[in-house]
């Protein structure tokens, strides 16, 4: 249900093909949401299916026509009434606090290698997630400016976990 209002969104922001949907997941949202192709155009169907989301054939360019998803009347209604409802909390799952949760028995360099990883991979993502942000044109709008209030909250949470790396591999050497 929240991968449909996550695309019902996308698609309020510009109509798209399932091809830039997934692009948007691959890129602009990947850093809060994730979903497989499979996915995503099983639930365009669907959408289309409830009438939340119209498809109109356009011509493609130097290739075959396109199918363009539009959201509808009634799904910026769907996609609003989610927006505005309740939150409730969502569990957390991430594989590297599973790992460190149970590694205490592992040898000291099997786990100075589990953080080094998760490190690197931290300071890669803060490269990435730094350089969109200088890219980033003023935002335009309240729309466009939280969408880049998400991408701030995804630097201060990489930071945050860098420094908090920083402290579990002071306390374990």
């Amino acid at each position: 249900m929240v991968l449909a209002r996550v695309i019902l969104g996308l698609l309020d922001l510009s109509p798209m093909t399932g091809y830039e949907v997934k692009r948007h997941c691959d890129t602009t949202i990947r850093y809060f949401w994730q979903a497989d192709k499979a996915q995503i155009y099983r639930t365009l169907s669907q959408l289309t299916g409830d009438g939340l989301a119209a498809v109109e054939t356009a011509p493609g360019v130097g290739g075959p026509a396109r199918q363009v998803h539009h959201i509808t009347d009634r799904g910026r209604e769907v996609l609003n009434d989610w927006l505005t409802s309740r939150l409730d909390p969502q569990p957390e799952r991430d594989v590297f606090l599973a790992r460190l949760f149970f590694s205490g028995g592992l040898p000291e360099p099997e786990l100075a290698e589990l953080l080094a990883t998760r490190r690197k991979t931290a300071e890669s993502l803060l490269v990435e997630l730094e350089d969109m942000r200088r890219s980033a044109p003023d935002p335009a709008d309240r729309r466009a400016r939280l969408r880049l209030a998400t991408l701030d909250h995804g630097i201060a949470q990489v930071r945050t976990e860098l420094d908090w790396l920083t402290e579990v591999e002071k306390e374990l050497t």
